[in-house]
């Protein structure tokens, strides 16, 4: 479909439950919230839907699309003239010029052409401008939840620092690298600008870690609770509590999923691996301690060998008994 007309027969903000006026965080908080629900994947998956979510969050979640696509929705669905150096949307529909647009006749342009698709007669030949390079370091909330910010780019060939801003995409990696379609250095003779190139270094969570879309976290367990088993509480990523359910005999290091509660992204929704860890005592009290002693006289099981291993060879080879055997 013509993604103008697509603009005019589409209410985006309906279809992610959001008002005209809310702010990018809301937007983005409600796109990852029915994409979780609606992802083909989860049990109540709805894939149409999903398609729905995933087109509606391309443009109103950009800051740029979504101003044109607020003012296209204003002017209404009749287009703009090709006549008169807009766009249509066939015989009978009024026209308007980009230029009398301001501001905005630089953003349609971008996405729907000039509707000459070439430069004046006469003129110098167009040539597309240089593509530039920056870098810039957000949090790892950011990385995970997406964002819009900004980032300072210098042009080589001259001028001073322009502010640029970057749609962080959910889910990008440290290191990724986000393509700005034109907000590299101008074009001349009527040639389109070179694109910004921006790479992303992501700063370390002090709970989460990440692999891939699934996130990660440690959560420390007494030892009876490995022995015996134990419901633990465990907050996810947005301070929601699970309730992980641990089995009697868990070793430390044992890892479980909670699916459903990693990150959100286009391509689907990631899950939180909960890694167990046994916390050791490093001060026991006298009645731990006196527990704990209780345990070592009942266990079959010491410095890597049985009790019936240490019975039938009760003086069992040093290191250094060893390493002479082996020469």
């Amino acid at each position: 479909m013509d993604p103008r007309r697509e603009w005019f027969e589409n209410d985006y903000y309906a279809a992610l439950g959001v008002s005209p006026d809310a702010s990018d965080k809301d937007i983005t908080k409600a796109y990852r919230k029915l994409a979780r629900k609606h992802h083909p994947d989860s049990s109540a998956g709805d894939e149409e839907r999903f398609k729905r979510i995933s087109a509606a969050y391309d443009v109103i979640g950009d800051t740029d699309k979504r101003a044109a696509y607020d003012e296209a929705r204003r002017l209404g669905p009749a287009g703009f003239g090709p006549q008169m150096g807009g766009f249509a949307s066939g015989p009978g529909g009024f026209s308007i010029r980009i230029e009398d647009l301001g501001d905005l006749g630089g953003i349609f342009g971008s996405f729907f052409g000039d509707g000459r698709g070439r430069p004046g007669r006469g003129g110098p030949m167009p040539t597309r401008g240089h593509d530039l390079e920056t870098r810039m370091n957000i949090s790892f909330r950011e990385a995970v939840e997406g964002a819009v910010t900004e980032v300072g780019v210098r042009d080589p060939s001259g001028g001073g620092m322009r502010m640029v801003k970057v749609r962080i995409p959910a889910g990008v990696d440290d290191g990724g690298r986000i393509r700005l379609a034109g907000k590299g250095s101008p074009g001349s003779g009527g040639g389109p600008n070179g694109d910004l190139f921006v790479l992303v270094g992501v700063a370390p969570d002090a709970d989460f870690g990440r692999d891939g879309r699934n996130l990660t976290i440690s959560v420390p367990v007494t030892y009876p609770e490995a022995v015996f088993g134990a419901d633990v509480k465990v907050l996810d990523f947005d301070g929601n509590t699970v309730t992980l359910r641990i089995p009697p005999g868990t070793p430390s290091g044992k890892t479980f999923r909670v699916r459903g509660r990693g990150i959100t992204t286009r391509r689907g929704t990631g899950d939180l691996l909960v890694r167990v860890e046994v916390v050791v005592p490093t001060k026991p009290s006298a009645a731990e301690r006196e527990a704990i002693e209780a345990l070592r006289d009942v266990t079959d099981f010491e410095g890597g060998t049985s009790r019936r291993q240490r019975e039938a060879d009760p003086e069992p080879a040093t290191f250094a008994d060893t390493a002479g055997a082996k020469q």
